[in-house]
């Protein structure tokens, strides 16, 4: 049940389509083989306004958001895998970012859940 929250500046969608973009980081996660597809969510905040780094440019951040059990190792394996997609479709975006975060078992619930 991995959510993939994908925040970018409004212009990075008039470079891609955001279908584009929510399958590219989609598809990239699934080919990890750390989830099933069924499980995987990806959503997408373009904003207006921003300022990044003390400027308006371009960027692109993914918070991954994880079920509790994945190592270090395949945490970042899986960031890096999600930039070097981003940055081949995006080379001209400046800032482009990821981190991936636990939660627990326990304190995750769902409408199913109750």
């Amino acid at each position: 049940m991995p959510h993939f929250i994908i925040d970018c500046t409004e212009n990075v969608l008039k470079i891609q389509e955001p279908r584009v973009v929510l399958e590219a980081v989609f598809e990239t996660a699934f080919s990890t083989g750390l989830f099933a597809r069924n499980d995987i969510k990806v959503r997408l905040n373009p904003f207006v306004h921003s300022l990044v780094q003390g400027s308006d440019d371009d960027f692109i951040h993914v918070f991954g958001n994880i079920k509790e059990g994945r190592n270090g190792e395949q945490k970042a394996n899986l960031s890096k895998a999600i930039v070097a997609k981003l940055n081949e479709l995006f080379p001209e975006v400046p800032i482009i970012s990821m981190n991936s975060r636990d939660f627990t078992k326990e304190s995750y619930c769902n409408k199913t859940m109750e």
